[in-house]
């Protein structure tokens, strides 16, 4: 008999299914996470808007890989010197359909960016997805990684 990797995955996936409704189907998360980790990406955008070093200092991991739409991907430190050095004024920058589980320590945002910005005199619309993972680190949520993407047209 073979067996592919995906029925391994499939079997996986059952397994820890079946022990979750046994064990009473708990994520490990607090009660209150969900909202937690939606003031962490509220203070994460308003950071991004207003380029507030010590709030976007205080809401990502030292680890974080922020993922542009472009492929770029960008450590703590170049992250946070882009947004404070950026040539653009940014005039809004908002994240509807703003979608999030967590689980146990770990939570999956999803969003839309939409900006609105100016540069040279010249009015710019940023409209992409975006993925972030958060995890909570000494009591607080910070964000692990995040990738944006193009929509689909």
């Amino acid at each position: 008999m073979d067996v592919s990797r995906r029925d391994v995955v499939v079997a996986s996936v059952l397994a820890l299914s079946a022990s979750g409704l046994l064990l009473g189907g708990s994520t490990g998360a607090e009660a209150g996470d969900e909202e937690s980790v939606a003031q962490s990406v509220e203070i994460l955008r308003k950071a991004q808007l207003e380029a507030d070093r010590s709030k976007l200092e205080q809401v990502t991991s030292a680890q974080v890989s922020y993922g542009h739409s472009d492929g770029r991907t960008e450590t703590k430190e170049q992250f946070i010197h882009g947004v404070m050095t950026r040539k653009q004024t940014v005039k809004s920058l908002d994240f509807p359909e703003l979608k999030t589980a967590v689980v146990g320590n770990a939570a999956i945002v999803r969003h839309i960016y939409l900006s609105q910005s100016e540069l040279d005199g010249k009015a710019t619309t940023t409209k992409i997805g975006a993925l972030q993972v958060w995890q909570k680190q000494d009591g607080g949520w910070k964000l692990l990684a995040r990738q944006g993407f193009r929509l689909p047209a």
